[in-house]
Formats: C-alpha cells, structure tokens, sequence
C-alpha cells in the first residue's frame, strides 16, 4: 500500500497544473500521486494538427502566481485583438489588448506543448509520482483516507482524491456523483487552418445561423477553428474535400482573413453542458472537466477549471495535516459556487441567443452587438469573463 497526500486521477492539464499547483504552494512538503491513462508525446510533435486551448488574461496570471508560466509562455501565441460579429447582419464588437491596457488579451497553447513543459516539472520533482498509463479501478474511502485501486493492480491510500480525469468521471461514477447533461444539438468541428492574410493575433468568433464559428491565432500564421453545426450539417461538412471544406467555411466566416488556403486533419464531437451539481464528497474533490463540461463559446470551460484548480490548491495548503478534511473542502465549493454557476449560466445563453435565427433573437443580439461596441458598460460583463477578471 502506497501512501500519498493527494491522489490526482487525471494528468491532464487541469490535473497537471493542480499537482504542480499544490507542490508550489506546499514548498514541496505534501506527497501527491497523479494518475493518467496516456503518456505524453515525447517523439516528434503533432505539427501542422497539434490542437490547442486558448488561455486567459486571468488564467495567464494564475500560472505566473503558480511560476507555470515562464516555461510555457516560450509556446504561447498571444491573442492581441478579439471581433465577434454576426454572419450577414450589421452588429459586431471588437476588444484590443490597448482598450484594457494589458499586454495581451489571452494566449493560444498547443496541447503538446504545455504536456511536455509539464512532464519535465514532473520529472524533476520530488514530491510528484506518476502512475502511467494506469486509470482509477475503484474507490473506497473511510473517515479519515481513501483507498485507491488502480487498473494496473497498484493500491494507493491517500487523505484526499481529486477526480480530475474528464467529463464521464470513473471515479465520480464510482462514489455515485450525479451528473446533469443537456444536449445543446450542435457539433464541433475542429482543424487548424491557414488564410491568406497573417492573423497578427487576431481571434474571431462570429456567429451564424448555424451555430458560433471560432478562430483562434497560433503559431506559424496557423489557426485553431472551432466550427459549431448541426449534427446533420457537421456530418456533411466532414465528408467534403478539402477544398469543398474550406469553401464552405469560407461562406460562414466571411473574408476577414483573405481566402481559407489550406485545412489540416478534421475531428468532431458533439457538444454536451455537462455538470454536477456537487464538487465535493467525502474526501473528495472535483475539478475541470470532471466537474462541469460546457460549450466552447466564448472559450470559458478550461479557464473555469483552472479557477478551480486555484481556489482547491490554496485550501488544501491551509489544512496541510490533513489535506482532505471537510471544512477545506466545504470552503473551496462555497468558494467556487457563484463562478461556476454564472459562467455556466453565461456560456448556456451565449449559446441560445447566438445559434438561433428567429427575428427577435437576430435583432436582439445585432442591437447588443452594436450597443457594447459603443458603450463600454455593456462590454463590461462579457469582457470580464472573456478576459477571466473573476473573483474565486
């Protein structure tokens, strides 16, 4: 029986940053366990394909607050300039980096990037222990620990277990955590594509009567698209020649950015809001993915859970003779309660507003378009959240 602190199900990002998160914050003094069923890409790099997330101001700053950033910011793409605009209709609001005085409004990271940045902080720690591949096999727990067992056959017993290992969370299935699903009825296509213009650090979310379209700056004058269809229209979309694919875009997006010139490999999934209502159990806590699952609109899911792997971090290393005793983890939920329900609010009527095309709701949202790039009290609210500015 192996004894650890904290047991991490999920070496992820949201998993990651938590483990690196509480050895800073800890100096170093707490044993914690990651669990991870793939290995980190250490051959190669997925080039032209490699899929990125797009990180916040706020989220920027956590990870300098946590010394994560210095590493990771080498492969970061800044985001200098937002526009959201409406397909074939006047309203249209643009964000700059010099509107709020910062030095960028976000960055764009490439998955493969921040793993391998973050295998190395794992292999040089000394606090760290990785089980990988391995997954979580069950879960049993008694007052004061709990008892892990992995698929590899390793028993684990530890204070405190973090499921951080996804949306469809065995080990939140394990324990019986309740999940809410609401199907949103769209698809996301995603691919990295090139455009005839440079980007200079622009993203663009524009909406249309199918569902939002997401562009994002990368590296190398790429960008990370994330295109929401219906799951009629997603289907179609993806058997097309590339060509045929890039006109179609084309025709959603506008030209922006000069003609869509190139289009990598494609990938879909469908496109679920996904939560549970509880973060917390018996010396249990859940972050990321596990927790809640949303809508890519707007780019908030990832940002929230970093929120989230912050506010546990810092109440773990307040009760460090005991990491997982109730009152800490009583403190984090409160902590994080009224985050995650406006954020999940936000995102869910994002969604309803900007992927319908009853009259109403089109000149509605023109008008608020229009009105938050005129006047700035209006721009505040969704500014705020776009550039993670939020109390946790």
């Amino acid at each position: 029986m192996m004894q650890y602190d904290v047991v991490i199900a999920g070496g992820a990002m949201a998993g990651a940053t938590l483990a690196l998160a509480i050895e800073h914050l800890s100096k170093g003094t707490l044993n914690i366990a990651v669990v991870e069923p793939f290995k980190v890409q250490s051959e190669g790099h997925p080039g032209f394909d490699s899929r990125s997330i797009a990180l916040s101001y706020g989220t920027v700053n956590i990870l300098r607050h946590l010394k994560l950033w210095p590493a990771i910011e080498p492969h970061a793409t800044p985001i200098e300039h937002i526009h959201v605009s409406d397909r074939s209709h006047a309203g249209m609001t643009d964000i700059t980096k010099q509107d709020v005085g910062i030095e960028a409004l976000g960055y764009v990271v490439e998955l493969a990037d921040v793993g391998r940045v973050y295998q190395g902080l794992f292999e040089h720690s000394q606090s760290i222990t990785q089980f990988c591949p391995n997954s979580v096999a069950s879960v049993e727990r008694e007052q004061d620990k709990v008892h892990i067992e992995l698929s590899g056959g390793e028993k684990l017993e530890a204070k405190l277990l973090v499921a951080a290992d996804g949306a469809v969370s065995q080990c939140c299935q394990q324990i019986g955590l309740e999940l809410s699903e609401h199907d949103f009825d769209q698809v996301a296509v995603i691919a990295n594509i090139v455009t005839q213009e440079p980007h200079q650090g622009r993203a663009f979310e524009r909406f249309t009567p199918n569902g939002p379209v997401a562009l994002l700056p990368m590296s190398d004058n790429r960008m990370s698209l994330v295109w929401c269809l219906r799951p009629e229209e997603a289907k179609r979309v993806m058997a097309l020649p590339d060509g045929e694919f890039l006109e179609r875009l084309q025709n959603d997006f506008g030209w922006r950015l000069g003609a869509m010139k190139k289009v990598g490999q494609r990938a879909s999934y469908p496109l679920l809001l996904r939560h549970r209502k509880q973060n917390i159990s018996h010396r249990v806590a859940i972050v990321g993915n596990a927790a809640q699952t949303l809508h890519p609109i707007a780019g908030q899911g990832f940002n929230l859970g970093i929120r989230d792997v912050a506010s546990l971090a810092e109440e773990i290393v307040k009760q460090i003779d005991d990491v997982g005793r109730y009152q800490g983890l009583m403190r984090f939920s409160v902590r994080r309660e009224s985050d995650r329900q406006e954020t999940i609010w936000l995102t869910s009527s994002l969604v309803h507003i900007f992927s319908n095309d009853l009259p109403a709701m089109r000149i509605g949202r023109n008008f608020a378009l229009a009105t938050m790039d005129n006047l700035s009290t209006f721009k505040q609210p969704l500014l705020r959240h776009t550039l993670g500015i939020v109390k946790r």
